[in-house]
């Protein structure tokens, strides 16, 4: 027994739906010796990995099966695990196939093509047998908006995913009321999938208009039961990709995923993309170069809303983004939940006090959030 024995169960049991006899792959990752860490997130790192250990350990124990998987961390949220995490989930006769016709590579690089994509799928669900029904990711990069984890859902893994994860949220934002939640946030996307543009005001002068058009809002509410379910640990947010090339405005960014910067960064959007920064935080230029690297990682990818009332952290963007009547931007990826925009990169911030407005195609508008108060 250990004191987390009770939060694993909820994890299993509430969040993942397990059953009898399904595979559990639990995975994490290491500080790699080129990563420069603070002395709390050092920490919280060697407590996340120590943590998925143990949550391993319960699920072979308590429902005998619990693999375990390490790996020195990514170089950032969105790029592709490496290829032991690819074994373990998919089995050897799949990884085998993939790496025979040449797939494996270029998934990992994330240069496969539309096609590509779709061969490897048909291989790995060839080999359906080998692959892990449920996936728990506490790795401190987050693997969301990969390859891997797009093609473990196709053949029905249920998949959640806790980058950044402090295990203190056990205690606060993991011990919501998950029905309530689940409610809460349909009512929100059901109000944000009536509109064609989001307008967000925040009073540290973020205005940013979202273009809607055509795509569809989807809700995390943490109940991952259903075959191919994925979504964030601790969830509460409904979340959309926006148009790729309309949306535009201002962002003012003030807290990066793990800290609050020491002065705010404005990111000027045109045409669905960060055009120029101004500021002088050192996360400046971690932003500049990713840009420089890759200009899909400029695309605004995401607009989020959270609704989780138990989640207050702003200092953990997995927490925070969570936060009831928050909203949160990403730059990046957002090729696995409806956009067209693929990138190494995917990375979220979180406003405060914002107000959101939804506008209609004949032109009306209805307020959803007023200065960080849900009205839905």
């Amino acid at each position: 027994m250990t004191p987390l024995d009770g939060a694993f169960r909820s994890l299993f049991e509430t969040n993942m739906g397990i059953r009898a006899n399904e595979r559990v792959l639990v995975f994490s990752d290491t500080i790699r010796a080129d990563e420069t860490v603070s002395a709390s997130d050092r920490d919280r790192r060697v407590r996340l990995n120590a943590t998925a250990r143990m949550a391993a350990a319960f699920a072979a124990r308590t429902y005998g099966s619990g693999g375990f998987v390490e790996f020195p961390a990514t170089p950032a949220s969105g790029a592709e695990p490496p290829r032991e995490l690819w074994l373990a989930t998919f089995g050897a006769d799949a990884i085998g196939e993939l790496e025979q016709t040449g797939l494996l590579a270029k998934l990992l690089a994330k240069q496969a093509a539309p096609d590509e994509i779709a061969t490897a799928r048909e291989i790995i669900l060839a080999h359906r047998h080998a692959v892990a029904d449920v996936i728990i990711a506490l790795s401190n990069n987050s693997t969301s908006h990969t390859r891997y984890r797009a093609l473990a859902c196709a053949t029905g893994t249920r998949f959640a995913s806790l980058p950044h994860f402090d295990p203190d949220m056990f205690h606060s934002s993991m011990t919501v009321d998950w029905q309530a939640l689940a409610d809460r946030t349909a009512r929100l996307v059901a109000a944000v999938n009536r509109a064609e543009w989001i307008r967000v005001t925040c009073p540290n002068g973020t205005d940013m208009m979202i273009c809607k058009q055509g795509r569809h809002a989807g809700g995390d509410d943490g109940l991952l039961t259903a075959p191919g379910c994925f979504g964030n640990l601790p969830a509460g947010e409904g979340y959309l990709a926006p148009l790729e090339g309309k949306s535009h405005g201002i962002m003012v960014i003030e807290w990066a995923p793990t800290r609050k910067l020491d002065e705010p960064l404005r990111l000027f959007v045109e045409n669905g993309t960060v055009a120029r920064i101004e500021g002088a935080d050192q996360h400046r230029a971690k932003l500049e170069a990713k840009f420089a690297e890759d200009a899909n990682c400029r695309n605004i990818a995401e607009l989020g809303i959270g609704t989780n009332d138990k989640a207050s952290r702003p200092d953990n963007v997995l927490e925070a983004e969570k936060i009831l009547g928050t909203i949160h931007i990403a730059l990046g990826d957002n090729s696995g939940f409806g956009g067209r925009v693929s990138a190494p990169f995917h990375e979220d911030y979180v406003f405060y006090h914002p107000t959101v407005t939804a506008i209609m195609a004949d032109g009306s508008e209805r307020v959803i959030i007023d200065d960080g108060k849900m009205l839905v």
